[in-house]
């Protein structure tokens, strides 16, 4: 079965989430901490919405902090379309397609420009959901980020 396949299964049973934030030597922005919190997931034709909400807190401090973003996945027979809609459907973003490298994994077709940042991505099934990692690189940023869907 193919990796499009098993994510079109998964994604609408998935509910909650959390993930690392790291920066690199190269980084100026120093983003590093812990996020997690739940999932409510809608599904309409071909496109899964993730809402989440949870929180956030910095390496080494003592406080979280509401966050909160919203993606929404299109499914194709040949990729994965993701989107961030954190400024509502009208302003999505679309942030690249993914693409099949193994029936367990799939990466970014293209890099994402965001003015001088670019961001790429890496998505594998596991047994328990999905891993995405996340990398940002520009001129002030080195930033991975590893969510872990479950």
């Amino acid at each position: 079965m193919t990796a499009i396949i098993r994510l079109r299964r998964l994604l609408p049973k998935l509910s909650r989430f959390e993930f690392d934030a790291r920066s690199g030597e190269a980084s100026h922005v120093g983003w590093n901490g812990h996020g997690e919190g739940s999932l409510d997931i809608t599904q309409e034709d071909n496109h899964v919405r993730f809402f989440e909400s949870g929180t956030f807190t910095v390496a080494g401090g003592s406080r979280s902090v509401p966050m909160r973003n919203v993606y929404r996945w299109e499914l194709f027979d040949d990729r994965v379309r993701l989107f961030h809609e954190r400024r509502g459907v009208e302003a999505a973003v679309l942030l690249f397609d993914l693409i099949a490298e193994s029936d367990d994994t799939l990466v970014n077709a293209e890099v994402h420009q965001c003015a001088a940042d670019a961001y790429s991505a890496r998505l594998v099934l596991t047994p328990e959901g999905l891993d995405l990692e996340w990398r940002i690189v520009g001129p002030r940023k080195d930033e991975r980020i590893l969510y872990h869907y479950r």
